[in-house]
């Protein structure tokens, strides 16, 4: 008995390959590995880039302004800069990593897995107290110790064991002489604008995050206070080209295009101030 339930597309198919002639079929070969290759080929030209959260806001016009340039695009992946390194050290598919420190990048190269020669700070990020536009506090007047106020019941900070930002919160902390009066208030976010998250939602009533995200469209309404001096200086962030990118070139250039005046323009609108150095040279 014959079978019914033949695929019609597929018969289709096997009548095109059959009437074909030799030449023709060797033709739709050729094109087949050519549209192949050059799926492949757009594919190795897109660098992927693991960023800290605090760059949500600048990336994508950095992104923006990069692809105008050079029509190359970027696959960008957001997280705290701890879980990146992790991830990578496991052979995370990333080709460049911009971390909120210096640290993490350093460490990498350290391990093996980064290329020491691509180190570069591209940007120096800013912690600030953010509060919420309807907060009853005078958060400019009262400065760090508006945070010791009991209508502050919690204050969101990035979780320092994996997060630059968090840890730059404590050390703020701390170096203010306020870690034991504070410490219960503490609620911690995965990564920086996890953090945002809860004094944007109402489960903290204030927050210690990055410059970049108190500027952004959601927060840019809020009461925030740039914590600034010797006790809190800037925290440098560096990047780095990852030594299994099968895209170093593209990585490379993306890394270039950090340093230009168009991209220290874009940096400096959303938070962010130039390296010591002003030229993004290694750190």
């Amino acid at each position: 008995m014959r079978r019914a339930n033949r695929n019609p597309k597929r018969l289709c198919w096997a009548r095109l390959l059959f009437t074909l002639t030799k030449e023709g079929r060797r033709a739709l070969f050729l094109f087949s590995l050519l549209s192949l290759s050059l799926c492949a080929d757009v594919s190795a030209q897109t660098p992927r880039i693991a960023a800290a959260a605090d760059l949500q806001f600048v990336l994508p016009d950095l992104a923006a302004q990069y692809e105008k340039q050079t029509g190359a695009k970027l696959g960008i992946t957001y997280g705290s800069s701890g879980s990146f390194f992790a991830q990578i050290q496991n052979g995370a598919p990333f080709d460049l990593f911009l971390s909120a420190d210096m640290d993490y990048p350093k460490k990498l190269i350290a391990a093996g897995f980064a290329d020491a020669d691509s180190l570069v700070t591209y940007a120096q990020g800013h912690l600030v107290i953010w509060l919420p536009p309807d907060s009853p506090l005078d958060l400019k007047a009262a400065g760090f110790r508006t945070l010791l106020d009991p209508r502050i019941e919690k204050i969101a900070i990035a979780n320092p064991e994996h997060a630059p930002y968090g840890r730059a919160a404590i050390i703020a902390i701390q170096d203010a002489g306020l870690y034991g009066q504070l410490k219960s208030k503490l609620v911690f976010g995965e990564n920086v604008s996890q953090a945002a998250q809860f004094v944007q939602s109402g489960s903290a009533q204030a927050g210690l995050i990055a410059g970049s995200l108190a500027l952004s469209p959601a927060m840019k309404s809020g009461k925030s206070y740039e914590l600034s001096g010797p006790h809190f200086p800037p925290i440098g962030q560096a990047a780095v080209v990852l030594k299994s990118s099968p895209n170093k070139q593209a990585a490379s250039a993306f890394l270039e295009f950090l340093k230009t005046p168009e991209a220290r323009a874009i940096f400096e609108r959303c938070g962010y101030s130039a390296p010591p150095a002003a030229t993004g040279q290694k750190p």
